[in-house]
């Protein structure tokens, strides 16, 4: 059985977001099953734990044959079984992948920076005097994504892995109208998240934590 480790629970700013759904959704748009792992903050510290996931980290994936970090590796694993999620023509499937590197390396890492400010570090007197500089770089990125979208209904020819890791790297700005006034963008979201597969995971994901706090 596949198995999914996540957080028991996250401050509620990263309900929705946090990236087990990630996870999710490429299970769901391949229809493979699995099953839930949850976690606390402390169960990530010990000893056991890390030699699953050496910086105690979530999400994790397990199959009876390999245990994976890092939620782009498991989405790429996931769509390695699964042509929803990768094409099966070599030059579209290299396509895809290179949107998968594009969404975690180039876009997310300006955002992250964005949301770490805004959610984590917003009353430090360094975040306010960083922030102007950070959310214009987060633009730059938003604009040259909005420039390769025009037009398009996905990143290429059909939804793949990399519209579904782009989708959530950009659903991270949602504390934010960045994407939301950027049409394109806005229509490219909403696009990715009326998949009924992408319903299915985000239920699933959000009432796991709902559970918890009862």
């Amino acid at each position: 059985m596949n198995t999914v480790v996540a957080f028991r629970q996250v401050p509620p700013f990263a309900e929705g977001i946090a990236r087990d759904l990630r996870l999710r959704w490429a299970l769901e748009e391949a229809g493979l099953p699995y099953e839930l792992e949850q976690v606390s903050l402390e169960d990530t510290r010990t000893p056991a734990y890390r030699r699953r996931q050496p910086f105690g980290q979530t999400p994790i994936f397990e199959t009876p044959d390999v245990t994976l970090f890092e939620s782009g590796a498991i989405v790429l694993h996931i769509g390695a079984h699964s042509e929803a999620l990768l094409p099966a023509e070599p030059a579209a499937r290299a396509r895809a992948i290179t949107w998968v590197f594009a969404a975690l390396n180039t876009v997310e890492n300006p955002i992250g920076q964005l949301a770490q400010i805004d959610l984590a570090n917003s009353t430090e007197e360094w975040a306010r005097l960083r922030r102007p500089g950070a959310e214009q770089a987060v633009r730059k990125r938003l604009d040259e994504l909005a420039t390769w979208l025009d037009g398009k209904e996905f990143l290429e020819e059909r939804f793949t892995a990399g519209d579904l890791m782009m989708t959530t790297v950009l659903r991270i700005l949602r504390h934010t109208d960045l994407v939301t006034r950027m049409p394109v963008l806005d229509a490219y979201v909403k696009r990715c998240e009326a998949r009924p597969a992408f319903g299915r995971a985000l239920d699933a994901h959000l009432a796991a934590f709902a559970r918890n706090r009862q």
